[in-house]
C-alpha cells in the first residue's frame, strides 16, 4: 500500500476528491509518522486532536461536495505564527506558556481553505539564526543526516525537516534574510519567499518588520503554488499588505519558457565558490537554455554590501520589536526587588545568546551617536541594492543563483559556533532579495559529493511570482531531483 505521507499536496487532493481515502485516514498516517520520527525534533508541539477534528470536518465537506482548495491537507505551522488556543512561543523561553487568543491572518487563510494543523514546528529563536540551533527546544536534525547529525538550516528548520521527513504535507515558513530558502535547500525541498506585502504579517511575531515575509514550504513547485494562493491576500490589519489580486499560480505550471531571459549575476560567483555548487549552477542554466530560454549576464554591483546592510537593519528592527517582551503582560516573568530588576531578570533569562547579540547590535546602531553613521547609511545602501535589481530586470525576466554557498553542515560545527560571522555568511545569496522586497524560490537540483541536497534560487520581479513558478517548474522537471 502507498505511504500516504509521501504523496504531494496535489496528489493527495486528487485522491481525496476521488474518495480513495479519507481526510481522517490521511491525517492519521501523518500522526503515526510523527510519533515514530521524533528524533528529528521538528515539532515543538503536536496537536493530533485538533488535526483529527479538522479532518473530520473535511470529510463532511467531501461528502457534501463543498470541498475547498486545501480540504483535508495536514500542515505543520512554524512556531512564529500565532494560532488561536494553541501555544505559540517563537521557540523562546521568554514566551513560555503563551497561548494566543487570535489566529494569524495566514493561518486563518489556510484554515478557511480546509487545511488541518498537525502542530507547531521548531525554529531558531524569534527567527534569528541560520541553522535552527538557537531554538530553546534544541536543534532540528536534518533528515538527510547519516553518520553525524546535520543542521536543517534556519530559521525555518523545523518546517523544512518536517516536509522532507514526510511529517506534514506542507508547512508555513517565514523569511527575513533567507529563512525559507536556505533550509529548503539544506533539506532538499522547495520553498518560496513571496514579494513583501503579498502575505499578511498580522499575527506573526515580528523579527524585522520591513523584511519579514511568510511563505510556503512543500515537496515540490506545484505544492508551493497551491499553498501560496491560499496563504496570500490583502489584509486591512497589516499596513504593509498590498491590495492586489492573488493569481492562480498553479495555472502557469508547464507553460513554455522559450524566449524567457535568465539573468546570471557575476557578483554571485566570488573567488572560492564551492565548485560543486558552481557546476550545478551552470548545469541549471543549461537546462533552462535547452528549453529555449536565453542566458544573459547581469550585474548587481552593490551585492558585497548586502550582508553588512542586512546585519544593521535587521538587528535594529529586532531591537525595537523585542522591547515588548518585558515579563509584565505575557510569557516568562522572573521577579526582582524593583521594576527594573524584573525587566532585567526576565530578559536575561528569557532570551538566548543570539537574540541578545542582535538586540545589542540593534540598540547600538539606533543610539544617538551612531544612528546616522550606521542605520541611516544602511537604508541608503538598501535603496541602491533595490535599484540594482530594477536595472537588472530591464535585461532579464528572472535571475538564477545558488541558494546557499554550502550544503548542510554538522550540528555544533565549531567554525560556526566560535565565530557568528561565519554563520551570517551563509545568507550571502539570499539577504539582497529581502532588502529589495522581491520574490524568490529555492528548489533542489542535485546532490553534492557527500550525498547532500543543493538548491538553486530563482529571483523575480515584484509581484511576478508567476514567472518564478513557471521557470522553477521547468527546471524541476529537467533536474529530476529524487526526494529521499
Amino acid at each position: 500500500m502507498t505511504d500516504l505521507t509521501e504523496l504531494t499536496i496535489a496528489e493527495a487532493l486528487k485522491s481525496l476528491k476521488n474518495k480513495e481515502f479519507s481526510a481522517t485516514e490521511l491525517t492519521n498516517a501523518y500522526i503515526q509518522k510523527m510519533e515514530n520520527t521524533r528524533e528529528y525534533n521538528a515539532y515543538v508541539l503536536e496537536t493530533p486532536e485538533v488535526a483529527l477534528e479538522q479532518a473530520r470536518l473535511s470529510d463532511e465537506h467531501y461528502k457534501n461536495g463543498t470541498n475547498r482548495a486545501l480540504e483535508g491537507i495536514p500542515l505543520g505551522i512554524k512556531d512564529l505564527f500565532c494560532t488561536k488556543g494553541i501555544r505559540s512561543t517563537a521557540c523562546s523561553h521568554i514566551l513560555d506558556g503563551f497561548v494566543p487568543q487570535y489566529e494569524s491572518t495566514v493561518t486563518q487563510h489556510l484554515l478557511n481553505a480546509g487545511a488541518s494543523f498537525l502542530g507547531k514546528l521548531n525554529m531558531d529563536e524569534f527567527a534569528m539564526g541560520g541553522s535552527n540551533e538557537t531554538s530553546y527546544y534544541g536543534p532540528v536534525v536534518n533528515p538527510w543526516s547519516s553518520s553525524e547529525p546535520l543542521v536543517a538550516g534556519g530559521s525555518s528548520g523545523g518546517s523544512a525537516a518536517a516536509v522532507a521527513a514526510h511529517l506534514c504535507a506542507g508547512a508555513t515558513g517565514t523569511d527575513t534574510g533567507g529563512s525559507i530558502r536556505q533550509p529548503a535547500a539544506f533539506c532538499g525541498i522547495t520553498g518560496i519567499k513571496p514579494t513583501y506585502g503579498r502575505c499578511s504579517r498580522w499575527g506573526i511575531m515580528a523579527f524585522a518588520s520591513s523584511l519579514d515575509q511568510a511563505g510556503p514550504m512543500a515537496k515540490d513547485v506545484r505544492d508551493c503554488a497551491i499553498m501560496l494562493r491560499a496563504m496570500a491576500g490583502y489584509d486591512a490589519k497589516d499596513s504593509t499588505s498590498v491590495d492586489m489580486k492573488v493569481p492562480d499560480f498553479e495555472q502557469v505550471l508547464g507553460q513554455d519558457i522559450k524566449g524567457l531571459k535568465i539573468g546570471i549575476p557575476s557578483e554571485y560567483r566570488p573567488d572560492g565558490l564551492n565548485k560543486e555548487i558552481s557546476g550545478l549552477w551552470d548545469k541549471s542554466a543549461q537546462m533552462l537554455q535547452s528549453r529555449g530560454a536565453e542566458i544573459v549576464h547581469i550585474n548587481l554591483p552593490h551585492t558585497p554590501y548586502a550582508l553588512p546592510v542586512y546585519y544593521i537593519i535587521a538587528p535594529a528592527e529586532a531591537s525595537s520589536n523585542l522591547a515588548r517582551y518585558d515579563g509584565i503582560r505575557y510569557g516568562l516573568r522572573v521577579k526582582g526587588e524593583k521594576l527594573d530588576d524584573l525587566y532585567i531578570n526576565t530578559r536575561t533569562e528569557g532570551f538566548g545568546t543570539e537574540v541578545k547579540r542582535r538586540i545589542m547590535i540593534g540598540t547600538y546602531v539606533l543610539s544617538a551617536g551612531y544612528f546616522d553613521a550606521y542605520y541611516v547609511k544602511a537604508q541608503k545602501v538598501r535603496r541602491l541594492i533595490k535599484q540594482d535589481f530594477e536595472k537588472a530586470f530591464e535585461k532579464c525576466d528572472v535571475i538564477l543563483t545558488p541558494t546557499s554557498p554550502v550544503s548542510a553542515f554538522k550540528i555544533g560545527d565549531e567554525s560556526m559556533q566560535e565565530n557568528p560571522i561565519n554563520m551570517y555568511l551563509n545568507d550571502v545569496f539570499t539577504v539582497s532579495v529581502n532588502l529589495a522586497g522581491l520574490p524568490a524560490l529555492s528548489l533542489p537540483v542535485g546532490l553534492d559529493s557527500k550525498g547532500l541536497p543543493l538548491g538553486m534560487q530563482l529571483i523575480g520581479k515584484a509581484f511576478d511570482e508567476e514567472t518564478i513558478f513557471k521557470t522553477a517548474y521547468a527546471l524541476e522537471k529537467d533536474a529530476a531531483f529524487k526526494r529521499k
